[in-house]
């Protein structure tokens, strides 16, 4: 347990700078360049995954369950995967509704996965798992938000207006590429729940559901 909780504190700290320490961040960009700050937080977020993988894999051995989740949350758990992987995809198709929407895809897909699989798994290991990376997901979504918010605000102070920089050129959302996103979401789904989750986590969804 204690190299997941080390691997845990890594991925979510690197990840949560924005949330906690936005004047810190900015002044490292600035101290360091983008690319070097940016460059540096990848390899720290990557050694603390590579934790994260491993002690989650050792403390299946020797964890304890908590509880035993009732059958009929696997199906909750398989439509909330389904919502999950559809925001996943619709973070990379360009001129997709839920982008245009949500603005953050992504995070929400991280928060409706840890929803999912806390639902479906009562072990210590597997509840502080997901219940932290929900919990950092919250966070991360609400404070995107407000960075959203700010935003809107300062670009509409007539000092912005007397800028003359010309405003982003954001492309309308396309039905086609939301039509994409949808279809790509439960392809994936689909592969994830008959095949690859078996393969690559050594556990069935359509099975007894712990991950």
């Amino acid at each position: 347990m204690t190299l997941l909780l080390c691997g845990l504190f890594l991925f979510i700290a690197t990840h949560a700078i924005r949330i906690v320490a936005e004047p810190l961040r900015t002044a490292l960009v600035m101290r360091l360049g983008e690319w070097p700050y940016k460059g540096l937080l990848s390899v720290v977020s990557l050694l603390g995954f590579w934790l994260m993988l491993t002690g989650y894999a050792q403390a299946r051995l020797e964890s304890v369950v908590v509880w035993t989740p009732p059958a009929f949350l696997r199906h909750i758990t398989w439509l909330l995967m389904l919502l999950s992987l559809v925001l996943l995809v619709a973070a990379y198709v360009p001129r997709n509704h839920l982008k245009h929407k949500l603005k953050h895809p992504m995070v929400l897909s991280v928060k409706v996965w840890a929803l999912a699989h806390l639902l479906a798994n009562g072990q210590v290991h597997q509840m502080v798992l997901f219940a932290s990376l929900l919990v950092w997901a919250v966070l991360s979504f609400r404070a995107a938000r407000q960075r959203d918010a700010l935003a809107a605000q300062t670009s509409d102070t007539p000092d912005a207006h007397a800028s003359h920089s010309p405003a982003p050129n954001i492309s309308p959302a396309s039905a086609l590429a939301s039509a994409i996103t949808l279809l790509l979401g439960a392809a994936l789904w689909a592969a994830l729940l008959w095949h690859f989750h078996a393969q690559w986590f050594g556990v069935s969804p359509l099975g007894a559901m712990a991950a």
